[in-house]
């Protein structure tokens, strides 16, 4: 009888310790998840946002079309990228190419003059910034879970119920990975 209570309670603890890593890696996903939608969040108000920011520089600076277009074709790709390695590397393109729009805007001293225009860059800002901060937690929740999933022994549990390492969203451009240099030497950048 007694070896009997031992076995019980033993299965008991065995179970409980199961469902604590379960519920725990529950947990993380649900995090994940959540995560992943304050950035899709972010990205769908910057994607409402460009619009309004072409138009404007439209307005000023129409000869500049391939500059229009090529905003136009990054946002509907970033648009239609699935997965966070998918929508990281769209999202880098669109990135250079509204760069590339403010840098022709920069060329039209009228146009940065118009208060709607730099509260459209200060809102697409401004949402950079968010869309920086959503992608830090969500990178910090995917490396939890895949920690969680990778070591023992809560990677027998992962296994049993299947649960997948997430993808991080990384940064795709390499030469966003380099810190710009700075010389104070005349005639050097």
């Amino acid at each position: 009888m007694l070896g009997f209570l031992i076995l019980l309670g033993l299965i008991v603890v065995v179970a409980f310790w199961v469902i604590g890593i379960y519920n725990a890696l529950v947990r993380l996903r649900v995090q994940c998840d959540n995560a992943w939608s304050d950035i899709d969040v972010q990205l769908k108000r910057r994607y409402d946002l460009i619009p309004n920011v072409v138009e404007t520089v439209k307005g000023y600076a129409t000869h500049e079309r391939k500059a229009f277009e090529d905003v136009i074709n990054a946002r509907a790709r970033a648009m239609a990228a699935p997965g966070p390695a998918a929508k990281a590397e769209a999202e880098n393109i669109l990135t250079g190419t509204l760069k590339t729009l403010f840098a022709v805007a920069e060329a039209y001293p009228q146009l940065r003059a118009i208060e709607s225009f730099t509260q459209l860059q200060k809102t697409l800002g401004e949402i950079e910034e968010f869309i920086q901060s959503a992608r830090r937690y969500y990178n910090a929740v995917v490396r939890d879970l895949n920690t969680r999933i990778a070591v023992f022994p809560s990677n027998i549990i992962a296994g049993m119920f299947t649960f997948k390492p997430r993808e991080f969203f990384e940064l795709a451009v390499p030469e966003e990975r380099v810190a710009p240099k700075v010389s104070f030497e005349s005639g050097k950048a």
